[in-house]
C-alpha cells in the first residue's frame, strides 16, 4: 500500500500525555458516503447524490523507539495493567499488555501538522495493526485507525511539539524462541491483527530454509524479544558520578537486562500455509503463515511511570 504524507508531524494525545510519533507516514483522510437518488423514468436521466460525512479512516506507520513503544503497543493491543516498578533499578518500569478477543482499544486523539494547517482527529480507535520486524530495518508498527467524528482544521501555530528522537528498535537485535528452543534462521516476522467483529491475528514468519531447524506446524509458545543496539546502560543519575563504574552494582545489572526491551509472547499458533517458492540456487527465504489461535501478550519497559491508558 502506498503511504503518503511522510513529511508531516503526527502527535498522539491521550488523557494523560501528549507524544510525538517519530518520522510518521500516514494516510489519514476524511471518510464519506453517498446518498444516491436514482434517475427518474421521466426527466434528464441523471443520478443525483448527496455527500454524507462519515468520520475518518487511514493508517499511521512509525518505527518503535524506547520512548514510544509502551504507548504505541498499548494502543495496538488494547489492554494494559498498571506499570510495575522493577526492583534494584533506577526508574525502570514494566508494562504488561494483552490482546484480548472482542476487546476494543481506548480512544485517543491524533494531531496532524503539515506545516500549512493542523488537523485534529478526535476519538480515534485502532481497528487493526501490523508489527513488522525485518533484519537490517527498524521495527515498525502500522496502526489502522478509524473514527466517527469529522476532522477539525485549525491554523498552524508557532508552538512546535518536541520531536521524539529516542533510539529505535532494529530487526537485527531480535531473538526468537519457539517451544523452548532458540531459532537463528528466522529472517523476520509480520504480526497482523484485525479487530473488527472479533479479533483475528496471523503471524507471517520469513525464515531461511534449513532442514535442521525447520519450524513446527503447531507452535504452543513463541517468544519474540527485541532489544536496543547497546547492551549496557548506566543507571539514571549515576552517569559521570565520581568513582562510579557500575560494574558491581545490582541496580546496573538489572537495568542492563530490562532497559530498552520489549517482549511479545504468542500462544497456540497453527500453520495455515507455506508460501515458499524455490526457484533459486541461492539462499531461499520463505514465508510461513500461522493463525494465532491463542493469546498475544507483551512486556515492555520504560524509564518512567508513564500512564499508557486513556
Amino acid at each position: 500500500m502506498r503511504v503518503n504524507g511522510c513529511d508531516c508531524s503526527i502527535v498522539v494525545k491521550t488523557t494523560h500525555r501528549e507524544m510525538d510519533v517519530p518520522y510518521s507516514e500516514e494516510t489519514l483522510r476524511e471518510a464519506f458516503s453517498l446518498l444516491v437518488e436514482e434517475a427518474a423514468i421521466e426527466g434528464d436521466g441523471s443520478n443525483r447524490a448527496i455527500r454524507k460525512p462519515g468520520g475518518f479512516t487511514g493508517c499511521v506507520v512509525t518505527p518503535l523507539t524506547i520512548g514510544t513503544a509502551p504507548l504505541l503497543l498499548y494502543l495496538a493491543m488494547g489492554a494494559a495493567g498498571l506499570p510495575v516498578f522493577v526492583s534494584e533499578t533506577r526508574n525502570v518500569y514494566q508494562h504488561y499488555l494483552n490482546l484480548i478477543p472482542m476487546e476494543d482499544t481506548d480512544c485517543f486523539d491524533l494531531i496532524q501538522d503539515r506545516g500549512i494547517e493542523r488537523r485534529i482527529f478526535e476519538a480515534c480507535r485502532v481497528k487493526g495493526f501490523e508489527l513488522r520486524v525485518m533484519r537490517d530495518e527498524a521495527i515498525k508498527l502500522k496502526l489502522d485507525i478509524c473514527g466517527e467524528r469529522v476532522p477539525v482544521v485549525c491554523p498552524s501555530t508557532e508552538i512546535t511539539q518536541s520531536r521524539e528522537n529516542g533510539e529505535r528498535f532494529n530487526g537485527d537485535n531480535v531473538s526468537y524462541r519457539i517451544n523452548g528452543k532458540d531459532y537463528k534462521n528466522i529472517y523476520g516476522i509480520t504480526l497482523a491483527s484485525k479487530k473488527e467483529e472479533g479479533t483475528k491475528t496471523e503471524l507471517w514468519v520469513k525464515r531461511v530454509l534449513d532442514n535442521g531447524t525447520e519450524l513446527p506446524q503447531i507452535i504452543d509458545d513463541m517468544t519474540i524479544t527485541a532489544q536496543l543496539f547497546r547492551d549496557s546502560y548506566v543507571p539514571s543519575g549515576r552517569a559521570g558520578e565520581e568513582g562510579y563504574t557500575g560494574s558491581h552494582s545490582a541496580a546496573f545489572l538489572n537495568e542492563k537486562r530490562h532497559f530498552g526491551t520489549f517482549r511479545i509472547t504468542l500462544k497456540r499458533l497453527v500453520l495455515i500455509s507455506d508460501e515458499t517458492s524455490i526457484n533459486s540456487s541461492d539462499t531461499v527465504i520463505g514465508p510461513l503463515r500461522y493463525y494465532v489461535a491463542g493469546t498475544v501478550s507483551t512486556e515492555t519497559f520504560s524509564t518512567s511511570d508513564l500512564h499508557v491508558g486513556c
